[in-house]
C-alpha cells in the first residue's frame, strides 16, 4: 500500500475517535472521554492532516458547547427553586429532548463524515476553536 494511502487512513482513523469520543462524552463517560479528547488534540494539533484537526477542532469546540449547555440548565434549575422546586422536571425534560438529543444527532453526523472521511462542520456551535 503507498504511504499516502496509510496516511489517508490514519487521519481518517484520528478524525472517527475525535467524533466518537465527542459522543462517549454525551452518552457514556461525560468529562472523562472529553479529557482524553482534551489530551489528543493538545497532543496531535500540530502534526495532523486538516481533515484530522478539523474533526478535533469540531467535537472539542461541541464537547464545550454541550458543557456549556449543560451549566446553563444547572443554573435555570437553581434559580426556578432549586432540584426540588417545581419547574426541575420541566426544565431537565425539554434540556434533554431538545438540546442534549440534538448535540448526539449532529454528533452522529461528525461521525458518519469522518467515517467517509469528510469535513464537516457543526452547525452553530463549530466556530468555538477555529
Amino acid at each position: 500500500m503507498p504511504a499516502s494511502q496509510d496516511e489517508n487512513q490514519a487521519d481518517v482513523r484520528l478524525a472517527v475517535t475525535a467524533q466518537s469520543l465527542y459522543l462517549v462524552n454525551l452518552l457514556l463517560l461525560p468529562g472523562l472521554a472529553f479529557v482524553i479528547l482534551l489530551g489528543i488534540y493538545l497532543l496531535f494539533r500540530d502534526r495532523v492532516s486538516s481533515l484530522s484537526l478539523h474533526n478535533l477542532r469540531q467535537s472539542l469546540s461541541a464537547s464545550l458547547w454541550a458543557g456549556f449547555f449543560l451549566v446553563i440548565c444547572n443554573a435555570l434549575v437553581l434559580l426556578t427553586g432549586g432540584y426540588d422546586g417545581p419547574w426541575t422536571w420541566v426544565i431537565v425534560i425539554v434540556y434533554f429532548t431538545m438540546a442534549h438529543s440534538t448535540l448526539i444527532l449532529l454528533g452522529v453526523v461528525g461521525l458518519i463524515k469522518a467515517m467517509a472521511g469528510e469535513f464537516w462542520r457543526y452547525p452553530l456551535i463549530g466556530g468555538l476553536l477555529e
